[in-house]
């Protein structure tokens, strides 16, 4: 099921991980690539995705985290 552009979840593929529609990379992979010093052509090459994919993923997150709500505990 696409639960953004680009971006699916199946209980079948990741353990139900949002993942790039049509493969198995999933969303923190690529984030966690890109964070660790991966350039996108790297990430490109590696993972055999695109790079819309990987702006897909980017749009993804940041949605995700923008939605989140964080209390301070202390």
């Amino acid at each position: 099921m696409e639960i953004a552009p680009r971006i699916s979840v199946s209980e079948t593929v990741r353990f139900g991980k949002p993942v790039i529609t049509g493969t198995r990379v999933p969303v923190d992979l690529i984030l966690g690539k890109l964070a660790g010093g991966m350039t996108y052509e790297e990430v490109i090459v590696e993972y055999e995705i695109t790079r819309d994919d990987i702006l897909a993923a980017l749009n993804y997150a940041a949605k995700t985290v923008s939605s989140e709500e964080v209390r301070a505990v202390g």
